[in-house]
């Protein structure tokens, strides 16, 4: 084996373009390098020339893009000398924090809402061994605590407020731009807390900068830490949409939701903590927002399943599902190149996937040839 071609992760594929040295110790789970596909039957259904691609970052190390994030976030807390970290979570941001905790040796502290997140991410920060805290109050409570526990605590947040997660979450874009030789016309991302729509939009504004310039559209997103003279891999950069689910849609509503609910729990957000910086995205891009409701959601959840054998978690389905509905009504042209992140794994949340198709898929029978042999046939309509 040539140890040479081995993988090792984000932040080595793209250390030039990120804010790490030579004696920078890298914590990785060899997270990054995420299929892009292009789907074959969904457009045919929708009926329409378009390509769809979908960036399926539920196969990163802990099943989330926060992976893509948190190797940052951890590796520069480590070369800080900080020996814990602290975030609020509707789930995935947790389950990576502790996953990258335990890879460091360091601790880490997670707050999230009681009954509001999906069992599978639970488990994770659990098994991960984090210090796992259940608040009576939201996702946006928690994200309040947790500045102020930091202001009185030797810990370093790891939310999508330290600049360092939106780091790593910008090569997303780079790998996009690498697959496809090209920015899309159209990228539509799920949108709960706004940083990983902002992370890809730096992304793609580093690739468009010309040689020997540094990045000046969007330094102003992550405190300069994206002041970096790139090769311009690209000329045109795509129109950034964002869509939100109905009951916890605060780009919509104009302002904060006081009380976000959605079955989709990593983006039941009513305070996004970028808000501001996406929707400046918003404005650079000629993009938009929008909302669709759950029942929305959780259809086209199960339609990219049994259409395309994706498997992602609720709130993923949301780009997807807007980008279908955009597209039938003409908002987003024929001829268009699409790619809609997938931002999770649909293992996630096993139990919303099963209450949504177990009465039609789940039978019971005795085990006997006949009654094996009748079902199958009958299913077969033969």
């Amino acid at each position: 084996m040539n140890a040479g071609n081995r993988y090792t992760g984000l932040i080595n594929r793209y250390r030039s373009h990120l804010p790490v040295t030579a004696d920078t110790r890298i914590i990785s789970l060899g997270e990054g390098n995420t299929p892009l596909i292009r789907l074959k039957n969904i457009p045919a259904l929708i009926g329409k020339n378009v390509e769809i691609y979908v960036k399926y970052e539920g196969l990163n190390p802990t099943g989330s893009f926060k992976d893509r994030g948190m190797t940052m976030a951890v590796t520069k807390a480590v070369e800080e000398g900080s020996k814990a970290i602290i975030c609020a979570s509707t789930g995935n941001t947790s389950a990576a924090a502790a996953a990258y905790a335990a890879r460091a040796g360091i601790k880490a502290f997670v707050l999230i809402p009681e009954g509001k997140i999906a069992m599978g991410k639970l488990a994770q920060a659990m098994m991960y061994g984090a210090i796992t805290l259940q608040i009576r109050g939201n996702f946006d409570d928690g994200m309040e605590l947790v500045k102020q526990v930091a202001a009185h605590a030797p810990v370093t947040i790891v939310n999508s407020v330290n600049p360092y997660r939106l780091q790593g979450q910008k090569t997303a874009a780079f790998e996009i731009v690498e697959e496809l030789g090209r920015a899309p016309d159209y990228h539509c991302l799920p949108v709960g807390n706004a940083g990983n729509i902002t992370a890809h939009w730096i992304g793609y504004c580093e690739y468009s900068t010309p040689v020997g310039e540094t990045v000046t559209q969007s330094c102003s997103f992550c405190n300069g830490k994206c002041t970096f003279a790139c090769e311009p891999v690209i000329s045109n950069r795509p129109k950034m949409l964002g869509y939100q689910a109905s009951g916890s849609a605060p780009f919509v509503r104009g302002g904060p939701v006081k009380n976000p609910e959605t079955v989709a729990t990593a983006i039941r957000i009513g305070n996004p903590q970028s808000y501001d910086q996406a929707l400046k995205v918003m404005s650079e891009s000629g993009g938009w927002f929008d909302e669709l409701s759950d029942q929305e959601i959780l259809d086209t959840q199960r339609l990219l399943a049994m259409s395309e054998g994706i498997f992602c978690e609720p709130a993923s389905a949301a780009s997807l599902g807007g980008a279908i509905r955009d597209i039938k009504s003409g908002k987003i042209a024929e001829g268009s190149v699409i790619v809609c992140t997938l931002t999770g794994n649909g293992l996630k949340d096993p139990d919303t996937a099963i209450g949504q198709c177990q009465s039609s898929v789940l039978k019971t029978i005795d085990a006997t040839l006949d009654q094996v042999r009748d079902s199958i046939l009958q299913s077969m309509g033969v």
